[in-house]
């Protein structure tokens, strides 16, 4: 599962309707009736800085999920065969909404989920969605009486997966030493490592702040005694009257080149696919930078997108997932039972909840 990203502008309006009703939600405090309105008001905006800004620009974020999607799929099937199969379903994106998916998971026969979310960290933003939106679409297709998923299992976040660290250490230091070990000191160079921004406020769920400040602490470990000019620089979306992480990539930016960066590498680490904020907002970044200081070298780095090894490693990560929902007896749910009272009563609210929590941590 990923974000997904619009690829024709008459998309817009939905897809941000979309995203203010799963992100916005949570943590701002803004009425429903808002959303289509304010969602119109925002296609506006990304027409204007697609199509003029960035001459008709096309996110590629869903080509790459593909080969993404093609590539675990090829691992995985070289040890399993066709007992597995990989799907891809993005929250925002017809005809690949989780609903949509899972509707021809069970129509080509499949009776075991495993949920997988393809992003670096887990939060209520991430992975909270993906579960979120998997939840509704399985309460949706559910049959009559005994429900037609017989195991689930889901794959958390890899932020702090040794070989993910690695390799994105690796990819910097293999940038540098083919661009600028030539002109640049190693003092000089100055590494900002992108985070995916997050609000400090998120209603109490899990904001990914923790997650993504270990991701750069442990990639920043790896470089700095090289590279000692080394910041983490989050990717805000600045929204107003919310207090967002900090420094933000062009803030980190600039406070290198206050220390003496002659050149300034950008490189997402909290991304694992290309969007249009790795790509068009740290373009910005640059642009505003090179007006300013234009004796700075200044290098854009891509995301692990489909890399054979972090293919690879992914699909290694479903492994121990996969042979466990093989191995596993199937369970037989039957959603009618969900309201009965054949257990025993603890007061209606307590025994309500502890239903609905204990079934999702036992399986």
């Amino acid at each position: 599962m990923g974000y997904g990203e619009v690829e024709s502008y008459e998309d817009f309006a939905n897809y941000n309707e979309q995203a203010l009703n799963l992100l916005t939600a949570k943590f701002a405090p803004v009425p429903t009736w808002v959303y289509p309105p304010l969602a119109k008001l925002l296609a506006a905006f990304d027409l204007h800085e697609w199509s003029h800004q960035h001459d008709h620009f096309i996110s590629p974020h869903n080509a790459i999920f593909e080969r993404q999607r093609a590539g675990v799929e090829q691992h995985l099937q070289e040890r399993w065969g066709d007992r597995i199969k990989v799907f891809k379903a993005f929250n925002f994106c017809a005809p690949f909404l989780p609903e949509q998916v899972l509707a021809d998971v069970k129509a080509q026969g499949f009776d075991k989920l495993l949920i997988y979310p393809l992003l670096v960290v887990d939060s209520i933003f991430t992975s909270g969605i993906a579960v979120e939106q998997v939840n509704k679409a399985l309460t949706l297709l559910a049959d009559g009486n005994e429900h037609w998923v017989k195991g689930t299992r889901y794959i958390p976040s890899f932020y702090n997966e040794p070989e993910y660290i690695d390799l994105m250490a690796g990819l910097v230091e293999d940038k540098i030493k083919t661009d600028l070990v030539v002109a640049h000191l190693p003092s000089q160079i100055g590494i900002v490592l992108m985070n995916h921004g997050c609000p400090h406020k998120a209603k109490g769920f899990t904001s990914g702040i923790d997650e993504s400040q270990a991701l750069y602490d442990r990639v920043r470990e790896k470089l700095i005694y090289r590279y000692p000019l080394t910041s983490v620089g989050w990717l805000n979306h600045q929204t107003p009257l919310i207090e967002w992480t900090q420094p933000n990539a062009d803030l980190a930016a600039k406070n290198l080149i206050d220390l003496g960066a002659t050149a300034l590498v950008f490189m997402p680490i909290g991304f694992a696919t290309e969007n249009h904020e790795t790509l068009l907002d740290v373009d910005h970044i640059i642009h505003g930078l090179r007006r300013k200081h234009p004796e700075v070298t200044y290098v854009q780095m891509e995301c692990v997108n489909d890399h054979p090894e972090f293919l690879k490693m992914v699909a290694d990560w479903a492994d121990p997932q996969i042979e466990a929902l093989l191995a596993e007896q199937a369970l037989a749910v039957k959603p009618s039972l969900a309201h009965s009272h054949d257990y025993p009563d603890h007061g209606h609210h307590d025994h309500g909840h502890q239903h609905g929590n204990g079934h999702h941590h036992h399986h």
